[in-house]
Order: C-alpha cells, then sequence, then structure tokens
C-alpha cells in the first residue's frame, strides 16, 4: 500500500486547507484511513481517523473545525480543516490501518498567528 499527501503549505490562523491522501497498491488490506500530526518536539498524534464502515473519530482539540472524508471511486481520503490555528501546525501524515500501518512521507502545515 502507498500513501501520497498532498495540501499542505502556510496558512493564516482562521483559514482553511484541505489535505489529500491517495492511496495505491493492495488496498483491500485497509481497515481504516486517518491522519496524524506530529508538531515540533512532540509526539506524533491522531487526528483524525475513518473506518472503512464509515465511522470517524477525532482528536478533541479538532472536533467541530476538522473533517474526514473518503472518496472511494478516487481511492482519496482528506482532511478539510477549518479554522486553524497556530497549534495546529506540523507534519501531518496519512494513515492506512491493516494487518501493519502504512505511512505517508507526510505534508508540512504552517499556521501563522
Amino acid at each position: 500500500v502507498q500513501l501520497v499527501e498532498s495540501g499542505g503549505g502556510l496558512v493564516q490562523a482562521g483559514g482553511s486547507l484541505r489535505l489529500s491522501c491517495t492511496t495505491s497498491g493492495n488496498i483491500f488490506v485497509i481497515n481504516a484511513l486517518g491522519w496524524y500530526r506530529q508538531a515540533p518536539g512532540k509526539e506524533r498524534e491522531l487526528v483524525a481517523r475513518k473506518t472503512i464502515f464509515g465511522s470517524a473519530n477525532y482528536a478533541d482539540s479538532v472536533k467541530g473545525r476538522f473533517t474526514i472524508s473518503k472518496d472511494n471511486a478516487k481511492n482519496t481520503v482528506y482532511l478539510q480543516m477549518n479554522s486553524l490555528k497556530p497549534e495546529d501546525t506540523g507534519v501531518y501524515y496519512c494513515n492506512a490501518e491493516g494487518a501493519v500501518d502504512y505511512w505517508g512521507k507526510g505534508t508540512l502545515v504552517t499556521v501563522s498567528s
């Protein structure tokens, strides 16, 4: 399974970004897709996750601001991020859960105050 993220960039606080993660390869082994982030000096943390059955969960810090969605026809998962805050800054990684975890290389999101 290969994961390629896109959509990161620099945005002012209060702005929006949409991240995309396109999957390829043996995607039938995937049980869930999600987004994690790692801020400078911090551990990687779950941001949002969605199972193949459609259930989603979010980190408390992003509830009401971020939305994870999937386009099965495009094998792509999205993370719509609204009302961004400086503390949302970090490298965002796409994750696919199967028998093992698969990771993308990450895309940098920088939110300026």
